[in-house]
């Protein structure tokens, strides 16, 4: 195997390292707070509701399946208890008086029904195996649709939410593969149990004493698991920060958008020592939890073995008593080995559904949390169409921000015009789009469609009565034509004639396949686009929706002066009868608007036309004028 030296690309002598001294910071008590809730004692009183969420979800997932998987494993059980009590007279008559040929002769009734025990209990394992493989795939399905279903609703802001972002992050790492895992696990548990309560009956038929003695075999084991899902459980807690800072720079390290940057800024080395930063991090944590969890194993088993040698300790004390007979210490030999299994079967499969049960619990939580999270709760019908739209001293700040975004804004679209908003990045201008786009809901002020108060109407129903044109808009990889419909239907010559108002109609002319091709190279037969290209679909795509308002943000970013103009053109060609709210920094392309909100730090500081803007001579006409002097110079 050949290892790829880091070496240093860059020409200086010393790294500016991002500084992730937090990283370094590993204190295994971090989450106390959290998993003092899951000690080794509170186990059995968490496993009941969680199997009962589990088997809910199993339920609803396949009925048929979790009935099959149950029954068929109560039916293993059975026969497991047959086979070791017909054992019993196996050996009785092996062990009797009499000639070798008649003993045997004696034993086959029992060992036929042994083998055939054998037999049932290997076919309906077989058949819960197979109902169990068919029920966790739909599970996951169940999971992943409940998840995503909740995260494509939620309210845009909350993906603004460091908090929300990280919990959501550890419910698609873990929380939601974990659903399928946890079903599987307490179906592993519901029969390693029907099986140890098929041995310990045996064992209590045949002496009390082995049954508590099989017990204390075990309970070390069951000491050493738990504990080591708890040391799992916290470990990927306090990795979260470096799992997902890891995964960013392998993002950077490997992804076509940044490759030529990469190259270009001789960043390979820095990103490479960035990454091993982050790597060492991870990989000293999980060393760590290694040899921790191998201590706690090695207690384990050793106490463990002391346990077991006290059983068969046991056995040969009543063995030599004569308080059983030999025929009976056989069959509770194999019984003690039998519900040895069965018990570390049990333990495993407790401890799967213990560390499995937190991260499901994770899922069960977010889940549980967003649907009670209120959001954009209006259930009126938005209005078809409006005179004016009006937002009213309007106040936002994005989660963990001291500072609001925007700090009382007033401004308001009359039907038929073209409004701009300009000011310096930074300004409010995207936020202030946002909310009248439905996406944001303000903290204090209102938004109005006339005199209908949008906090009182369906969000949904509302984003569909407005098309949106933004700066940073998804490349999605579909083809041409699902690029510009978006989910919506309306028929081949509403595509056609959208894409021919943006200019897209000649980007779309030269793909191989037309409207059929897939914008993505990653697919077979994917075609990759230039920003100006991907700029005229997503403008077909707001042209499509033919709302009645239509907001564009920095629409022309990636086009050439020529294309900016034409494309312009169009959206006032287009902006017949309709409202257009316009976002640019290139101030030339607003001197025909309407009306101009100039924004400073959230607030509307200057009002008015073009000329209006020019002759008052404040921040407009100074960024005007610089924008005028690199042409003109």
């Amino acid at each position: 195997m050949t290892v790829t030296r880091i070496d240093r690309d860059d020409p200086s002598e010393s790294d500016d390292l991002p500084d992730f001294s937090d990283l370094t910071q590993h204190n295994w008590h971090a989450h106390d707070d959290k998993m003092s809730n899951v000690g080794f004692f509170t186990v059995a009183r968490r496993l009941p509701a969680l199997f009962v969420q589990s088997f809910r979800m199993a339920w609803q997932a396949s009925p048929r399946d979790t009935v099959a998987t149950i029954t068929l494993n109560l039916l293993s059980g059975v026969f497991t208890a047959f086979g070791l009590l017909a054992t019993t007279g196996v050996l009785e008559a092996l062990f009797a008086a009499g000639p070798t040929p008649e003993r045997v002769r004696d034993a086959l009734p029992s060992l036929l029904l042994v083998g055939a025990a054998a037999v049932l209990r290997s076919l309906f394992s077989a058949g819960a195996g197979w109902a169990q493989s068919r029920l966790q795939p739909q599970v996951l399905r169940i999971a992943e649709e409940r998840l995503y279903g909740l995260t494509s609703s939620v309210d845009l802001v909350r993906f603004d939410d460091p908090e929300f972002h990280d919990t959501l992050e550890r419910v698609r790492m873990r929380g939601v593969n974990a659903s399928d895992d946890v079903v599987g696990s307490a179906i592993d548990v519901l029969t390693a149990s029907i099986g140890l309560i098929a041995v310990g009956g045996v064992l209590g038929v045949l002496h009390p004493v082995l049954l508590p003695l099989l017990f204390l075999a075990v309970l070390p084991d069951a000491w050493s698991t738990v504990r080591s899902a708890r040391m799992s459980y916290t470990t990927m807690l306090s990795l979260l920060p470096t799992y997902r800072r890891k995964w960013i720079v392998s993002e950077l390290l490997a992804d076509r958008d940044t490759a030529a940057e990469v190259r270009s800024f001789t960043m390979r080395g820095f990103l490479l020592r960035v990454y091993d930063m982050v790597a060492r991090t991870q990989q000293d944590a999980l060393v760590d939890l290694a040899r921790r969890q191998t201590v706690a194993r090695l207690i384990g088993e050793a106490l463990g073995g002391v346990g077991t040698a006290l059983v068969f300790v046991a056995l040969g004390l009543l063995l030599a008593s004569g308080s059983v007979p030999l025929a009976v210490a056989g069959t509770a030999v194999l019984a003690v080995r039998t519900g040895q299994g069965a018990l570390q079967q049990l333990l495993y499969a407790v401890n799967r559904s213990y560390e499995n049960g937190l991260y499901f619990t994770d899922f069960i939580d977010f889940c549980s949390a967003t649907e009670k999270t209120p959001v954009m709760t209006g259930s009126g019908a938005p209005p078809d169409g409006f005179a004016r739209i009006t937002a009213d001293n309007v106040v936002f700040g994005y989660p963990g921000k001291d500072t609001p975004a925007l700090k009382g804004v007033s401004i308001h679209l009359d039907r038929g015009e073209v409004v701009a908003l300009v000011g310096e990045n930074g300004s409010g201008k995207t936020t202030l789009a946002k909310i009248l786009a439905g996406l944001y809901q303000p903290d204090s002020g209102s938004v109005r469609w006339d005199d209908v108060e949008l906090a009182t109407v369906d969000a949904h129903a509302l984003r569909g009565r407005i098309a949106v044109i933004a700066q940073d808009h998804t490349r999605w990889p579909l083809s041409a034509r699902h690029n510009i419909t978006m989910g919506l239907n309306k028929g081949e010559p509403a595509v056609v004639k959208a894409a021919g108002v943006a200019g897209a109609d000649e980007v779309i002319d030269e793909l191989p396949h037309g409207y059929r091709t897939l914008l993505d190279r990653r697919f077979k037969d994917g075609q990759e686009l230039s920003g100006g290209q991907w700029q005229r679909i997503a403008v077909a795509r707001g042209f499509y929706r033919d709302a009645p308002l239509l907001i564009c943000d920095e629409p022309t970013a990636a086009l050439d002066a020529r294309a900016e103009h034409a494309l312009f053109e169009r959206i006032r060609a287009h902006a017949d009868g309709r409202t257009v709210l316009l976002i640019t920094h290139r101030l030339a392309s607003v001197r025909y608007a309407d009306r101009v909100y100039v924004l400073d730090h959230g607030l509307v500081v200057e009002e008015g036309t073009h000329d209006e803007l020019i002759d008052r001579q404040g921040i407009y006409a100074d960024l005007y004028g610089l924008q005028a002097s690199a042409y003109q110079s």
